[in-house]
């Protein structure tokens, strides 16, 4: 007997094969790379690896997904131990189970790679050299676009997936939309080629279809409305153009901020994203140094935007109305160090008279904060990690002050690691030195973000360029914000920076009017840090020292009497120091009475004589 059945009126692939599973799987494969960039947008490509932090898309190198050979699609997370094929990979990422949830599971992929059926290639142009997959919102592709290279050149040809026909869309998509939608910060490229150079390095990127000579009222750049820009054009004039048109365009639409790349001179005519990676920069950190600030300010008028240009800088400035920061109750960014002693990005300038000991005190202070307990009641929020560029003492010396500090071994085994120091060294802090420094302190903490960079003294890695001196305020501000900052965005742009400076002799008067006036070179320096604290001794005959205290961000704390006790610093009391010394205090003020009283006595009888 004959058994016919109707699978066109079955629910929709209850019983999916194993069969249509690999035939699905291979296409994910085919398309592995598309299909990673949809998936995990966050995550880079390098060689035949893929690396991203975890299945939730955070960035890191965690989880490794081959991209050749027979292990193609095959995935580990080295954090969670976990594993698998390209089928399992995205189920995890849409946290699905493919024990229970298989049907959806190949659904949806069926559904994303459904639209790569449609897509068709030109045969009378011959063999494209390469293709690029536009996707929406949704991470379905709605565009490829070709590329043919002969013997008239390189030329373009965009299939509308939609339509199933070779055909610009009459408004045109962004590329990369899933990625932008993720990321806060995007860089806006000239060409497929370009964005991929950069996805691929894990930084977000986009370009408009057809790049420099994309029609910008024919692009919908709406994906990119609150975002923060940098606009990359390709060094020629034609990327000039893209550039300005473009940024004037996303002036209107209300992106957040917004910068032009400007290229090095050294660069040749046409070099782009591309080439940059080529080149085996670190394209992160080619960022930070060719831009002065991180954003240009928003433009409203060409004038504007032409004045910005010829001024060759990228200014930041926001504009936040009242009501906004009235009903913004989102929790403070938590201290680096308690209670705003230093904040994230701050500056703290830690600053005394020579031989003071605003050395030896540091090093008490960091070592203390590296092992994540208080400090005179100056408290981490956890262990830090904190990288120390001195400059004055030497590495013998250096071990034999550590050795002297009484802590115990718990404390050590942790701030051993945390605090990294550098031996006696002569530098000054220019581009050159600072790609060392940040190279030094990514080799000394690995993955993790270095939470403050001490330097110590200011004096002796000052560098502003030619004829500039710490005494000029316009070099100081040059120093503070092209040397320190660029040093902090390099390294983390959160983290805090303590810079150990000189004081000039302290009068009384002055320590009791205004102390932080006695800082030593430039007056600019004092308007752009967040906490400053001096070390004064008030009598050169006790060992005693002062603290003095201004926080820019916080409530005033009170001055502190400090001394050093069995290589141990301690809060003391510096009145009840005054009562310990009264009799002793008493007898110098009853010697000094006797010989004025003689002084006063010899001089009448020299008179009356």
């Amino acid at each position: 007997m004959d058994i016919y059945c109707n699978f066109n009126t079955a629910a929709s692939r209850k019983n999916a094969s194993l069969v249509e599973k690999e035939q699905l799987k291979a296409q994910l494969l085919l398309n592995i790379r598309s299909c990673l960039s949809y998936l995990l947008p966050r995550g880079t490509f390098r060689g035949d690896k893929f690396y991203v932090g975890n299945v939730q898309g955070d960035k890191g190198k965690s989880l490794v997904v081959e991209l050749s050979g027979s292990e193609a699609g095959l995935w580990h997370d080295f954090a969670t131990k976990e594993g698998g094929d390209i089928i399992d990979l995205w189920a995890e990422v849409h946290r699905k189970s493919t024990r229970t949830e298989f049907t959806e599971v190949i659904d949806s992929i069926a559904e994303w790679l459904g639209h790569f059926k449609k897509i068709k290639t030109d045969k009378t142009a011959g063999n494209p050299t390469a293709y690029w997959d536009y996707y929406d919102e949704n991470g379905q592709a709605i565009v490829r676009v070709y590329r043919y290279d002969d013997d008239s050149g390189k030329r373009y040809l965009p299939f509308d997936i939609k339509k199933s026909t070779f055909s610009v869309p009459e408004i045109r998509p962004l590329y990369n939309i899933p990625g932008i939608l993720k990321s806060d910060k995007i860089i806006l490229v000239e060409g497929e080629k370009c964005a991929n150079a950069l996805i691929e390095q894990g930084v977000t990127a986009t370009t408009a279809m057809s790049g420099a000579n994309a029609p910008i009222e024919k692009t919908d750049w709406t994906p990119l409305k609150g975002k923060h820009i940098i606009i990359w054009p390709d060094n020629d004039e034609a990327g000039k153009k893209y550039a300005e048109k473009s940024a004037m365009k996303l002036t209107c639409l209300g992106v957040e901020e917004l910068c032009i790349l400007e290229i090095p001179k050294d660069k040749p005519k046409g070099w782009d994203a591309a080439d940059c990676v080529k080149e085996g920069i670190n394209v992160e950190k080619f960022l930070s140094l060719i831009l002065q600030v991180p954003y240009v300010k928003k433009l409203s008028t060409t004038e504007e935007f032409s004045k910005v240009q010829k001024a060759g800088r990228c200014i930041s400035l926001s504009a936040i109305p009242v009501i906004k920061y009235l009903n913004d109750k989102s929790p403070m960014p938590k201290d680096i160090i308690v209670p705003r002693i230093l904040t994230p990005g701050g500056l703290l300038v830690f600053a005394g008279a020579p031989k003071v000991g605003k050395s030896d005190f540091l090093i008490s202070w960091l070592l203390h904060m590296a092992g994540g307990i208080p400090f005179l009641n100056m408290m981490p929020t956890r262990p830090l990690k904190i990288f120390y560029l001195q400059t004055e003492i030497g590495y013998h010396y250096m071990r034999e002050r550590l050795q002297q500090i009484k802590l115990n071994e718990e404390l050590l085994e942790i701030a051993g690691y945390n605090l990294v120091i550098t031996p006696q060294v002569e530098l000054l802090l220019n581009d050159d030195s600072i790609e060392i420094i940040v190279d030094k302190i990514e080799s000394s903490f690995g993955s993790n973000a270095v939470d403050i960079i001490a330097i110590d003294p200011l004096r002796n890695i000052f560098d502003a360029g030619e004829n500039s001196s710490e005494n000029d305020n316009n070099a100081m501000l040059f120093f503070l914000q092209e040397r320190v900052g660029k040093l902090r965005k390099l390294a983390n742009q959160d983290a805090g920076v303590i810079l150990v400076h000189h004081t000039k002799k302290m009068q009384k008067k002055s320590l009791e009017e205004d102390p932080f006036q006695s800082f030593s070179g430039a007056s600019s320096l004092r308007g752009f840090y967040t906490t400053g604290i001096i070390m004064h001794r008030p009598d050169e005959q006790q060992s005693k020292r002062q603290l003095i205290f201004e926080l820019r961000n916080g409530h005033a704390i009170a001055s502190k009497y400090i001394d050093k006790i069995n290589n141990n610093w301690y809060v003391v009391d510096y009145e009840s120091q005054r009562l310990v010394n009264k009799d002793y205090g008493q007898r110098l003020d009853a010697e000094r009475s006797r010989r004025y009283s003689t002084i006063n006595l010899y001089g009448r009888d020299v008179y009356i004589q």
